[in-house]
């Protein structure tokens, strides 16, 4: 037990430190002393690089099936390191604009060699009781995402290239601490050699397709619901004339969702990862179609409402990465993981754009209803079983 408590606190801490290279871009690029970013446009680029990098990167690693066939912790190693170079690049003397498209790029392209290989390794040890471990993995995953609104919300500035260079060197930290601290687990089973056949035997049985295709709604809903957060807090504060603390807020509604993911991993000892999952995607569900109304809720009850959604909305994350890499055949574990992370990115970019231009286009106390598509098609795609 000792071994597997100090093995998971070695994922979490460097999955959270590798994935700093992600979340901190947030607040790094629109300090950067280029001209070109003076456009929001140009900003909003540079910020999607990253996540199109990723996409990228997950499908490159899926299809060569890289943490199936070679030693995942390995794999996180390289790539932590490489991401935390091709952040550096943001630091050279004279960097253009296409310079920092290149390294956003590039980082989230090495991204996918740390998220979903993260969860791989877990999984590699975790036979029983990774929908607890995946619950705190993902939980730190959230609570670096809701940190530049906590940094907004007191006024906090931080220096680009200090800050640059601390995850950069947090990255190659995370690195060290799963290549040298966690060798591979005991229930890997390694692909001994590349076969692109893997990925269709995979989506032949119901029960990975059910949790893949759960997992792809959650998606839908999740990132959109996280951009654009800020957004609708804003117009409840103006609909109703409050003044209110709203990147506070924000933090609140995002950073809740650390703490309903460890909770939801041990729920899942007395209940089961599918259970929970359904839970959570019938409630986030219901908070989109009741966003609407929300706008009429007293203060205190609508901070409420947006603190049970901000729950809620990613409880199941964990949960259906769980219920993937159990129902993935086990020498494709590391694809499965890989591609199913790939195409549920892909989902968020397109769900994102959606509220995006629905926003300029309509009254914004209907914003939310557009994103209940998700958990509707993830609760049918789940059904009544029990993976």
């Amino acid at each position: 037990m000792l071994q597997k408590s100090r093995i998971i606190i070695l994922i979490v801490l460097a999955q959270f430190l590798g994935t700093s290279l992600w979340f901190v871009g947030n607040i790094v690029v629109p300090q950067l002393p280029i001209s070109a970013l003076q456009n929001p446009d140009a900003v909003g680029d540079v910020l999607a690089a990253v996540q199109f990098g990723f996409i990228t990167g997950t499908l490159v690693f899926a299809v060569l099936a890289f943490a199936d066939r070679f030693s995942p912790s390995k794999v996180f190693l390289i790539c932590a390191i490489l991401g935390a170079i091709t952040n550096l690049a943001l630091l050279l003397p004279g960097v253009q604009y296409q310079t920092i498209l290149s390294s956003r790029f590039s980082t989230g392209f090495f991204l996918a060699g740390i998220y979903p290989v993260g969860m791989k390794i877990a999984s590699d040890y975790f036979e029983k009781g990774l929908g607890k471990a995946l619950g705190y993995l993902v939980g730190a995953l959230v609570l670096g995402t809701a940190l530049p609104h906590v940094l907004n919300s007191f006024g906090l500035s931080l220096d680009y290239k200090t800050i640059t260079a601390i995850t950069s060197a947090f990255a190659a930290l995370g690195g060290i601490l799963i290549g040298f601290g966690v060798p591979d687990g005991p229930f890997r089973k390694p692909q001994q050699r590349l076969s692109f056949s893997g990925i269709p035997q995979l989506f032949r049985q119901k029960s990975f397709r059910a949790a893949a295709f759960g997992y792809w709604g959650h998606m839908w809903e999740l990132y959109a619901f996280w951009g654009f957060v800020p957004l609708f807090i804003t117009y409840y504060a103006t609909q109703n004339e409050l003044l209110l603390n709203i990147p506070l807020l924000a933090f609140g509604t995002i950073s809740i969702g650390a703490v309903a993911c460890a909770v939801g991993g041990h729920l899942v000892s007395r209940f089961s990862s599918t259970k929970v999952a359904r839970f959570s995607l019938l409630a986030s569900g219901i908070c989109c179609v009741l966003s609407p109304f929300s706008l009429q809720f007293p203060p205190v009850l609508f901070i409420v409402f947006m603190l049970f959604w901000g729950a809620v909305v990613v409880a199941d994350s964990p949960q259906f990465s769980t219920l993937v890499a159990t129902q993935a055949i086990p020498e494709y574990r590391g694809t499965a993981l890989t591609l199913v992370n790939c195409i549920g990115f892909a989902i968020t970019i397109l769900s994102i754009q959606l509220l995006g231009h629905f926003a300029l286009a309509n009254d914004l106390r209907y914003l939310f209803l557009v994103l209940a598509a998700g958990p509707i098609f993830g609760v049918l795609s789940l059904g009544r079983t029990n993976l």
